[in-house]
């Protein structure tokens, strides 16, 4: 896709945005995002075509494998963390989505290391994932084909992100009080389906049952 692509695809924007104007404005006012969304920088992961969402309706955080850096506040990993303190204090969402996806290459990395030494900072970031890795491992078997590890990989990280977020104070506090849900999530990219953990289970389910009810 080279820059006249993206060109016309503006203009379709342009078009959208006429159409929609009264309501875009208004968000000119300001934002009132009703969900944060944590979701994979990968580039077929796309949040609102995704689930048909509106402008205004989603605080999206994207980053390599969806990975929720624990609370700590003298560590490096400022952007993702900034994101979640913005969202949840100042914005107020009342949903937090983390949502992981099938085919995901930072996943695929906790298996095959990088050796390239220039992405230093990518093998540090993926030191995020290690747990679930090893959870998948000491639930299949190290035997087990790739593919298998894999799949059960992406979802344990799901919710090991789920974890990860709670250690932040502001998001516990909501969170026990009842003013903020956390959702758990897994995208299959050959699909198109949706899954959410259910915590009561321990299991994903299809997030299309929430509907069908």
């Amino acid at each position: 896709m080279n820059l006249k692509q993206y060109a016309e695809g503006n203009k379709l924007f342009r078009t959208y945005f006429k159409k929609n104007k009264e309501s875009l404005l208004e968000l000119v006012k300001g934002q009132k995002p009703k969900a944060l969304f944590i979701g994979c920088s990968d580039s077929r992961v796309i949040p609102d075509l995704m689930l048909q969402t509106n402008p205004g309706d989603l605080f999206v955080i994207r980053n390599v494998g969806n990975f929720v850096p624990p609370y700590k506040p003298d560590d490096d990993f400022h952007a993702t963390a900034s994101g979640i303190e913005y969202a949840v204090s100042v914005l107020q969402v009342q949903e937090i989505i983390i949502c992981g996806h099938t085919h995901c290459g930072a996943c695929r990395c906790l298996y095959e290391p990088i050796s390239d030494d220039s992405l230093i900072h990518t093998r540090k970031w993926l030191e995020l994932g290690e747990s679930a890795k090893t959870s998948a491992i000491l639930s299949l078997g190290a035997d087990k084909p790739l593919e298998d590890l894999l799949r059960l990989t992406e979802k344990l990280s799901v919710i090991k992100q789920i974890e990860n977020i709670l250690t932040y104070p502001n998001v516990k506090k909501r969170f026990e009080d009842g003013d903020l849900h956390i959702h758990g999530w897994c995208y299959d990219i050959e699909t198109g389906i949706i899954e959410y953990f259910n915590a009561d289970t321990y299991e994903f389910l299809p997030l299309n049952e929430l509907t069908s009810h």
